[in-house]
């Protein structure tokens, strides 16, 4: 299996090593992942002619980038083209692995990354959530005319199995709505808010720890929240809706007097993404709301998020994260690369 990354930040790296980390279960199940190339917006770009026993590893890929920087990368397009003409011999074993940024207003340049995998043949597996959020069915579509697996179980949640559990080990259920928090910094901060700690202090934290941006806005303005609860409602709602379009909010130093006082009257306030209903009639948004103690958010402190699921006719189900991270992100990445691995390969 061939890989070509676009991006090769925090999580594509940490995703580079864990394929070394887990090589010997990963060739227990068939699967022998060779990175053929990544390509990267500043840092340059890194291609090699692939071979079944030959690839890029975490050294060579730094050092390689690092000796191109300067020059002009190639794009992603350019790039893909390449790797198919490379591999073409094994056309069934090629894959993106798509970790871009992702550009709130559109999407992009992910959508466009993810379509130029389909028309070269390409199956992909993506951490943006820019592709479901503002254009699963289309892609959908298109994977499937392709004949191509495209896979995002890193979009929400990190590397906990939401879309993998509802594809895999729901059959015949119907997903009637979801609620959850999914937002790591607006519960860590929210958690510390009602502790009396300050707003700057515990923000600081999360950039220190490398959980919220430098800027923080797409956490604490909930856009990441609502970009996840459109992936959330265009995979399981049929939604067809988009970040933009969904009703938001965020929170600031000003929540903390509400956070406190619903922590005083037993409660727990919290940034809540919800859906229900099905189709264009599906209704979707991000909120503050106060939750009652024996609420399954209620009990989420710090990091930790959680999504429940309400379905028929298993009823509710609810998932949990104690504690997120990039290399749960990039677990994610290895889990559908995997899931790829398992529709290709011969029964």
């Amino acid at each position: 299996m061939f890989l070509l990354l676009a991006g090769y930040g925090n999580v594509a790296r940490r995703f580079v090593t864990l394929l070394d980390e887990t090589r010997p279960a990963l060739n227990a199940l068939g699967i022998e992942p060779v990175i053929a190339g990544v390509v990267t917006r500043r840092h340059g770009s890194v291609l090699q002619e692939a071979s079944e026993d030959a690839g890029l590893d975490a050294i060579t890929i730094a050092q390689r980038l690092t000796e191109s920087r300067g020059r002009e990368s190639a794009s992603v397009s350019s790039a893909l083209e390449w790797f198919a003409r490379s591999c073409s011999q094994h056309v069934k074993a090629r894959v993106l692995i798509e970790t871009t940024t992702l550009d709130i207003r559109s999407g992009e340049p992910a959508i466009s990354h993810v379509r130029a995998a389909f028309a070269t043949g390409t199956h992909v597996v993506t951490a943006n959530k820019g592709p479901v959020a503002f254009a699963y069915r289309a892609l959908a579509d298109e994977a499937a005319a392709a004949g191509v697996e495209f896979f995002f179980e890193g979009a929400v949640m990190d590397g906990i199995p939401i879309f993998n559990l509802v594809r895999e080990t729901m059959p015949a259920v119907t997903i009637r709505g979801f609620r959850g928090v999914v937002n790591s910094t607006t519960n860590y901060l929210l958690t510390a808010l009602e502790r009396g700690e300050s707003f700057e202090r515990a923000l600081a934290d999360m950039q220190a720890a490398g959980v919220a941006e430098a800027d923080p806005s797409l956490d604490v303005d909930g856009w990441d929240a609502a970009a996840k609860a459109a992936a959330l409602a265009n995979v399981w709602l049929d939604a067809h809706t988009t970040p933009i379009a969904i009703p938001r909010a965020g929170i600031g130093p000003e929540t903390a007097a509400r956070a406190q006082a619903a922590r005083a009257a037993g409660r727990r306030l919290k940034l809540v993404a919800r859906g229900s209903g099905l189709g264009r009639n599906a209704t979707v948004g991000v909120a503050l709301e106060e939750v009652e103690p024996d609420d399954p958010l209620a009990i989420l402190d710090g990091q930790a998020n959680a999504l429940e699921l309400d379905t028929w006719p298993l009823g509710k189900t609810v998932i949990m994260q104690r504690g997120g991270g990039l290399e749960k992100t990039a677990y994610a990445l290895l889990t559908d690369l995997i899931a790829v691995a398992r529709r290709i390969q011969p029964r």
